[in-house]
């Protein structure tokens, strides 16, 4: 392997890492406020790029402005679909709540396909210079765009965590819900708020991906490509879903690599965060900063 391979394959693996990594805070924030894994984190990445590509291309709009109104409009989305459909299901068992995640899924999927079809969609030009020379390498103009955009979201959550008032009222809910009440605090506001902007900051990595790759269904594989990064992390830690995908995106590329010239697979790419998962399961359940939950029985 020579050094300007390395350095490729180490810079598209932290690109596409600061993606798993804005995505994985999502899963993080719906898991922290209500103790919810949400299967259809893909599907928001889905919706948020076929919404920004339907400005776009049919009302003509300037990318800019498309795509803070596809925020604005995902925000909105993830706001309504907890308070109609997640909010009535509060007290039930945590399993009813992931099925129905599961169920939005399989909707939202079928949903888009039938308003788009099936084919892939390419995003209208959007940046004059497709792409730029970093240390002599050519990098995609919208990953370097996904890329600062990527590290001043993880920046705002740090602020939004550690000084806003909602902020600190999410983090007391995570920490225990029935204090958080006792305090006055509204934990259906919390809810809400927490699936709102988990659904705008899924919204950005779709409508980075879409821009490269063009629109389709499989956006949605994303989220799921997204979750062993999580769970390496730790399922209860912002920080640990940071670290996990960028770790992943690396393994990813450095597979990529390795199946390529040694073990022609074919499919290591796909399939190797999911031996990360396995193995991180086995070895270290709760990830490299999750919480350790010790419960008498």
């Amino acid at each position: 392997m020579t050094f300007q391979l390395l350095l490729q394959l180490t810079i598209n693996g932290l690109i596409i890492g600061t993606l798993y990594g804005v995505v994985g805070m999502c899963f993080v924030l719906i898991y922290k406020a209500s103790q919810v894994v949400n299967f259809a984190q893909g599907e928001f990445l889905l919706i948020g790029a076929w919404t920004c590509w339907w400005l776009l291309t049919y009302w003509q709009i300037p990318f800019f402005w498309g795509f803070l109104v596809s925020l604005a409009f995902m925000m909105l989305f993830g706001l309504a679909l907890q308070i109609v459909v997640l909010r009535p299901l509060i007290g039930e068992p945590v399993i009813s709540v992931i099925m129905v995640t599961i169920g939005l899924s399989i909707f939202f999927q079928a949903l888009m396909k039938w308003m788009f079809g099936t084919f892939a969609q390419p995003f209208p030009p959007i940046f004059s210079v497709q792409k730029v020379d970093v240390f002599g390498l050519q990098v995609q103009t919208a990953y370097l765009m996904s890329t600062g955009v990527s590290l001043a979201i993880m920046a705002g959550f740090a602020w939004f965590f550690k000084y806003s008032r909602m902020g600190l009222a999410m983090r007391a809910t995570a920490f225990n819900q029935q204090v958080a009440q006792s305090l006055g605090i509204s934990v259906r506001q919390v809810f809400a708020l927490s699936w709102g902007i988990s659904a705008a900051v899924s919204a950005v990595a779709g409508v980075v991906v879409g821009i490269v790759n063009g629109v389709s269904s499989a956006l949605s594989f994303f989220g799921i490509k997204v979750f062993p990064a999580v769970i390496l992390g730790g399922l209860d830690s912002v920080l640990g879903a940071v670290v996990g995908g960028l770790i992943i995106g690396l393994l990813e590329n450095l597979a990529h690599y390795v199946d390529s010239q040694f073990l022609k697979w074919g499919n290591l790419y796909e399939i190797v965060p999911f031996y990360v998962l396995i193995i991180i399961l086995m070895i270290k359940p709760y990830g490299l900063f999750g919480t350790r939950d010790i419960e008498r029985v």
